[in-house]
């Protein structure tokens, strides 16, 4: 079904998925989580209405749904959605911000007993644009989520999404892909609680710098709680530089307290080009530049293949080969 809002949001939903604008005061706002820092506050205060989107209870949706949030320009936006999967049914969704907009944004995801989401939000915004958007996951008993962000584009882009796993057997896997050139400050806060028993958590982002000025912050938390015995965690985070004067701040942190627990481990590391992959490709005749594409490349497109949507992962692929031209890699 396709559907054009009021402000700016445009729907492309599979059969069966329904959508509907609500007051702010409805049920249904909170469940998923409440903000924790002033922007998403403030972003939470000034929407008057939520759009909610609900997947029914058994439905399973082979077709992937659209969410495009289209900025209008520099006046400062707020908007709150939240979606809801029922039980044992099974959605893919994808939320595209695309344009010029400063938006403060909200995002409730309420996932009951068995259900799985896959959902996938894009920041492909142009020159001029603030996108802050605080991300909230509370997942049933033996649920499971799939949370993938990639940031190709914004002045100022902030994702921060946390998970509670507060029902037994909950999954989520947490990926997320950036490249950031001049101009861009691109900041991840992944955060999952582990609260229930044998849940588990993986998280991994990769991202790629460019340009002088280009800056990505990603900090990555993992709390076991002391109820949370079973728990198996894990987190990465890989940064490639690709030019002089780039900066990647990359900081995991894991707490744990209790010892009864599968294994739980993390990992960051920022860096340059592997000289032994150059080496090679070199050594079978690709030129250096042309080799130094295949390894971003390959790099990159190890998350964005998880995103299991073959035109996202096409589109995807090409911004990045386009970016890299800019600079000849």
């Amino acid at each position: 079904m396709g559907e054009q809002s009021e402000s700016g949001v445009e729907l492309n939903l599979a059969e069966g998925i329904s959508a509907r604008w609500v007051d702010s005061t409805d049920a249904a706002v909170g469940t998923g989580g409440l903000p924790e820092d002033r922007v998403a506050a403030a972003a939470w205060t000034n929407a008057s209405k939520t759009l909610l989107i609900e997947v029914p209870a058994e439905l399973e949706c082979a077709e992937p749904s659209f969410i495009t949030i289209r900025g209008e320009g520099p006046e400062a936006k707020a908007l709150h959605l939240v979606i809801r999967v029922g039980h044992h049914a099974r959605a893919t969704i994808v939320l595209d911000h695309v344009g010029v907009g400063v938006l403060g944004e909200n995002v409730e995801l309420v996932l009951d007993a068995q259900a799985q989401l896959n959902l996938v939000t894009i920041q492909e915004w142009e020159a001029g644009s603030s996108h802050i958007s605080a991300h909230f996951a509370k997942l049933g008993r033996d649920s499971s989520l799939k949370h993938t962000v990639v940031s190709f584009g914004g002045d100022l882009v902030r994702v921060t999404p946390s998970v509670e796993l507060s029902s037994p057997g909950a999954e989520v896997n947490m990926y997320g892909v950036y490249l950031a050139d001049t101009g861009n400050f691109f900041e991840h806060r992944p955060f999952v609680d582990h609260i229930a028993e044998n849940c588990v958590s993986n998280v991994a982002y990769k991202g790629a710098l460019q340009g002088r000025g280009a800056h990505t912050v990603w900090v990555g938390d993992v709390l076991i709680r002391e109820s949370a015995t079973g728990t198996s965690t894990y987190e990465l985070n890989r940064n490639l530089l690709l030019t002089d004067g780039a900066r990647a701040d990359s900081v995991p942190n894991l707490e744990i307290e209790t010892g009864k627990i599968e294994g739980a481990g993390h990992a960051s590391a920022s860096g340059r080009f592997d000289d032994e992959q150059l080496f090679y490709l070199q050594a079978r005749g690709i030129n250096e530049t042309a080799a130094k594409k295949l390894v971003v490349r390959g790099f990159l497109s190890e998350v964005i293949q998880k995103i299991e949507i073959p035109a996202i992962e096409e589109r995807l692929v090409k911004i990045i080969e386009a970016e890299l031209e800019k600079v000849g890699a």
